[in-house]
């Protein structure tokens, strides 16, 4: 159906509309316009070549908590420090800087980050080792640096979308921007993964609605699969403002900017639209996982693991694994759920307490200890500075 989808498109592009094609997209462009304007320019490629942008292009990246996570670490001299999400390198270039002689494996799936990674590595000779590749992908990558179980003192993880990525028009990620509605952060390292074009177009309604509810933990998934369903039958949708305008159009005009976020800002209505898609593209939660585990193996007994997580979803993951939880398994109730079930068999409730209490005893795995229970968060001077930040929780685990 994929394949389908991109010949369709191709077609489309291709093809010479007549008078009355020209009168349908044009009304359905005045329909879905309730937000911003739909340029309707279609590039040729939905791929744009990678390239490390100019100063004059202005892509900024400020890595998160900066200070929290290098206390976190506490990176001696002569150690190995594996940086999992390597991005813009903001936190291993500050690692760098900070403590002499330190070796930074600098991992990621982007190839714009590996080629930013390349070039921190011709600034610090020796101690830079970039690695491209996602984190299921670890097994047979590290290997070839001399990197096993127990080879590695420090590791960081900073889950979620960069700025690079997001600040890109081209990459697809923000829907403030105008681009091809890709969302892949392997780029085109396989041309065959779908992106978000192949996504919204080719999987059925409830599909559709499924993966809103799962990965945006979106309320009103059923209105907006039918508004992107009711579009992509009129006119395929393979640009970003585009998908913005179909989601903002299943909401009158008065709720587009009805939310907001930590810093009381209008959200726009397609925020987790554009979050679950992102997560689908990519397999993100699966990957995260994959990172967890790189690292609990990798690490040496006492080693630090410091993760940086920016919505629920990651949070939630990797407080569990943390925890030792069965991730297969449902999570734990809530506080509020087990007083509910407390309330309906009354005869258990003793058992229920005793369980609660080894569940409190037990929040440290087998191979985790958490020295900090409570999730650090950015203070409000960064959130101010840094907006980007408000969301941004961080969690510290030392290996046994």
């Amino acid at each position: 159906m994929l394949a389908s989808c991109r010949l369709i498109l191709g077609r489309w592009k291709a093809a010479d509309p007549d008078s009355s094609s020209r009168m349908l997209r044009k009304g359905w462009r005045k329909l879905w316009q309730s937000w911003r304007p739909y340029t309707g320019a279609v590039p040729q490629s939905l791929d744009s070549e990678l390239r490390i942008p100019t100063q004059s292009e202005k892509v900024l990246h400020t890595p998160v908590m900066l200070k929290e996570v290098l206390h976190c670490l506490d990176t001696q001299p002569g150690q190995v420090v594996l940086d999992l999400t390597f991005g813009a390198g903001g936190h291993s270039k500050a690692i760098l800087q900070s403590v002499p002689g330190v070796t930074v494996v600098a991992v990621d799936r982007d190839p714009l980050a590996f080629q930013l990674a390349q070039h921190l590595a011709q600034e610090f000779p020796g101690q830079v080792k970039p690695v491209l590749g996602r984190f299921s992908e670890l097994d047979n990558l590290l290997p070839a640096l001399g990197l096993g179980p127990g080879r590695v003192d420090a590791a960081l993880l900073d889950a979620g979308c960069s700025s690079m990525q997001m600040d890109t028009a081209e990459r697809g990620f923000s829907l403030s921007k105008d681009g091809p509605l890709d969302m892949r952060m392997d780029g085109d390292r396989y041309p065959d993964m779908p992106c978000a074009t192949d996504v919204v177009n080719a999987l059925d309604q409830q599909a559709l609605a499924s993966v809103l509810a799962a990965y945006g933990e979106e309320r009103h998934t059923r209105k907006i699969a039918a508004a992107i369903a009711q579009a992509r039958s009129v006119y395929p949708i393979g640009r970003t403002l585009q998908l913005a305008s179909i989601v903002a159009g299943a909401f009158p005009a008065s709720a587009l900017f009805a939310r907001r976020d930590r810093l009381q800002r209008p959200s726009h209505v397609a925020t987790k639209t554009f979050q679950a898609l992102r997560i689908f593209v990519n397999d993100e939660l699966n990957e995260l996982h994959a990172g967890l585990y790189m690292a609990q193996t990798l690490l040496r007994p006492k080693g630090r693991l410091c993760v940086l997580t920016f919505h629920s979803l990651e949070d939630r993951l990797t407080k569990r694994f943390l925890r030792g939880e069965d991730l297969a398994a449902p999570p734990r109730l809530s506080i509020r759920q087990r007083a509910k079930a407390r309330r309906e068999a009354v005869e258990e409730e003793r058992e229920k307490e005793e369980e609660s209490e080894d569940e409190e005893k037990g929040l440290e795995g087998a191979y985790w200890v958490i020295p900090q229970k409570k999730v650090m968060k950015p203070s409000e001077e960064e959130v101010q500075e840094n907006p980007r930040a408000r969301s941004a929780k961080l969690r510290m685990a030392v290996r046994r």
